[in-house]
């Protein structure tokens, strides 16, 4: 299925300027407690595993920039990644200076590879193709930034949608025999899953790597070496019971042996 966005009778003009350090980003607070959590776990599961490029930009409700007809334009999504910056823009630029909150694509780098919004109750324009200010965030992805991951989902029903640039339009990609869907730019499925992460249960955006084995969370790893360990001492002392079984049954034969010797010389037939 194509989704089609509004076309404007006149092309906007697009240029990539960095935002000025006084500029007042918005500070809109997050909609649901459970949109950091998803986002922490999809961080969690790539640092855990050596996914995380030093070159790389993942963060969450992180302002993505662009100047459309002259006017600045700020889009924060839930998550995102961008696989090549110029600088750490996470890293303070001087003492006098806060930590930066915005990214200007093609300009601090890379274009923006993958963007992800999940749904809250309120309708934030995650599906809005409205092409006239305030700009909808599919038509943002799709035209401005032209993202070629855009994913949607939604935490309450478990519902991920996942869109892909082709042709200068998104398309929605099928999910494969596993209920999962290829994402080129981290060479990784990307899925859903049900369980629980730090004591909360949900349903959990998860990536399996090309194999289909699941990237586990550092809690999970842990647990794992846990296990692990737990096994080989477990192996550990069963092969230590088992030595000292044979060496029991060694030391009664060799009782029994002496036993019998020496009821062979008390009848003097030691000697025989």
């Amino acid at each position: 299925m194509v989704v089609q966005s509004v076309i404007s009778k006149v092309s906007p003009i697009v240029t990539w300027d960095i935002l000025p350090d006084t500029y007042q980003l918005p500070d809109d607070p997050v909609e649901n407690i459970q949109q950091p959590r998803l986002a922490a776990g999809l961080n969690d599961a790539l640092s855990s595993n050596d996914r995380v490029p030093a070159e790389s930009l993942i963060a969450s409700n992180f302002a993505l920039t662009a100047t459309i007809n002259q006017k600045t334009v700020v889009k924060a999504p839930d998550w995102l990644y961008v696989p090549r910056i110029n600088e750490p823009l996470n890293q303070p630029r001087s003492p006098s200076q806060p930590i930066r909150r915005s990214y200007t694509p093609w300009t601090e780098g890379d274009g923006v590879a993958i963007v992800m919004e999940f749904l809250s109750e309120d309708d934030n324009g995650e599906h809005s193709a409205r092409d006239l200010p305030p700009y909808g965030k599919l038509y943002f992805y799709e035209q401005i930034l032209q993202v070629p991951t855009y994913v949607i989902f939604d935490p309450q029903e478990g519902l991920m949608n996942v869109r892909q640039l082709q042709n200068g339009t998104y398309q929605i990609i099928p999910h494969n025999a596993d209920d999962r869907v290829w994402i080129p730019s981290v060479e990784l499925f990307l899925g859903v899953w049900i369980g629980i992460r730090e004591g909360v249960p949900a349903k959990w955006l998860r990536w399996w790597d090309a194999q289909g084995n699941l990237l586990l969370w550092a809690a999970e790893q842990t647990d794992q070496e846990r296990q692990r360990v737990e096994l080989e001492r477990q192996r550990a002392n069963q092969e230590s019971d088992r030595a000292n079984q044979e060496s029991d049954r060694a030391n009664q034969a060799e009782a029994e042996r002496d036993r019998l010797l020496a009821k062979l010389k008390e009848l003097g037939l030691d000697k025989i």
